[in-house]
């Protein structure tokens, strides 16, 4: 996997990213304390600095699934991303280094590795701030404070998927709804359950035509959810009949679980003004950073590529943030 097909378009990201040499990520903890949100800050005896869970990327590994890993190896907490924190860019020996953030909301406690974190304390914001010993660090934290203050920091993940590469249309002569994925769209569905575990959606909805049931089947499988199917969702469907399938859209994106839907490139237009439509509660500047990230070209979406939207806890018909996700391709 190259690093160009590894780094997300986050909306709540201005660092550049070309030139970078090392890409890293990971999180920021978060709960609510007796006198507000606390975080997490973990001390690395190696280094000598108070920082967050964070590291390098693995071999074929996402940004994604690298924060999440790093969390549960540094501290041992299994999380969760929730929102998106501006990614830190900053020079290190080998050149230009990327960090990507995102807030995390835990319950459990916190245990250090012992080997590269011997310290993990929660702190109140202000404390934090004033501890973290890379200046660029307190941009992620100053943005889970802010959206703490307005009410954004909890959230509920919807995740919209274009289906794995499938065989090609040319020479496919059976019903279109029962053409597969290709050999490499297996691999890359494969490859995309790991990413999506990241955010670990418990409600599985897909248009019933088989190459967007195949693409989401080895996330069912690994989790044993169910895959519920949406007929109107389909290309035929949607062309026919696209405000029935804006319909559908809307009505599973207004349901207050962490949900995944799966459909067809030709059926992203008619979803993707739906998206727009519901994002709110910021700023104009920074709502139009957020639909800013949405597509506005054919094809949209390139195959398996993900976009994940956070909807506010106490209002899911609320966007606050988007991001895409790209696809393992081989």
């Amino acid at each position: 996997m190259s690093a160009s097909s590894v780094l997300p378009v986050r909306s709540c990201d201005t660092v550049p990213t070309k030139g970078v040499a090392v890409i890293a990520a990971g999180a920021v903890p978060w709960r609510r304390g007796k006198n507000g949100i606390q975080v997490l800050l973990i001390h690395r005896p190696k280094y000598g600095d108070w920082s967050f869970p964070k590291g390098k990327l693995d071999a074929d590994e996402s940004v994604a699934e690298c924060a999440v890993r790093e969390v549960r190896e540094e501290v041992g907490l299994r999380i969760t991303l929730g929102l998106p924190l501006p990614a830190v860019r900053y020079d290190v020996s080998k050149g230009p280094k990327i960090v990507y953030y995102w807030a995390a909301k835990v319950t459990g406690e916190a245990v250090p590795d012992g080997g590269e974190v011997d310290k993990a304390r929660w702190m109140d914001g202000k404390s934090a701030l004033g501890k973290l010993s890379n200046a660029a660090d307190r941009a992620p934290l100053q943005a889970l404070l802010d959206a703490a203050g307005r009410g954004q920091l909890a959230t509920v993940p919807f995740l919209l998927a274009r289906h794995s590469k499938a065989r090609p249309r040319a020479g496919w002569t059976r019903a279109e709804g029962e053409r597969p994925l290709a050999s490499s769209g297996m691999r890359q569905s494969r490859a995309l359950a790991g990413l999506l575990e990241a955010w670990d959606p418990v409600r599985l909805v897909s248009s019933p035509w088989t190459r967007c049931v195949q693409t989401l089947m080895p996330f069912a499988a690994a989790t044993g959810r169910s895959l519920k199917t949406a007929p109107a969702l389909t290309e035929h469907a949607a062309a026919k009949h696209p405000g029935r399938a804006a319909k559908t859209f809307t009505k599973q994106l207004l349901k207050p679980r962490a949900t995944l839907l799966c459909t067809h490139r030709p059926v992203l237009p008619t979803l993707l003004p739906v998206l727009a439509e519901h994002v709110g509660g910021a700023s104009g500047k920074a709502e139009r950073a957020v639909r800013g990230v949405l597509p506005s070209k054919d094809p949209y979406l390139r195959p398996g590529a993900v976009i994940v939207a956070q909807r506010a806890v106490d209002d899911p018909s609320r966007i606050v943030s988007l991001e895409i996700h790209e696809p393992f391709d081989d």
